[in-house]
């Protein structure tokens, strides 16, 4: 079976049996405060990535031509 072949093959009842064991692990304090941690993360990680953008082209943004004649 290949990698591919599994992903396609998750159906609400696999991710709704895993959310129960996360639940059952963590407990209903803990999970919020997972999910805040890597929304942050998540977050971080774009803000990253868009600050080297801007370090690889700074001219991007002010290419546009004066259009107030």
């Amino acid at each position: 079976m290949t990698l591919s072949t599994v992903i396609l093959s998750i159906s609400w009842q696999h991710i709704l049996i895993v959310a129960l064991i996360l639940l059952l692990l963590f407990g209903g304090k803990k999970i919020p405060e997972l999910m805040k941690g890597l929304g942050s993360g998540i977050k971080e990680f774009k803000d990253a990535v868009k600050e080297e953008d801007k370090k690889k082209d700074p001219t991007s943004t002010t290419n546009e031509p004066n259009q107030n004649l």
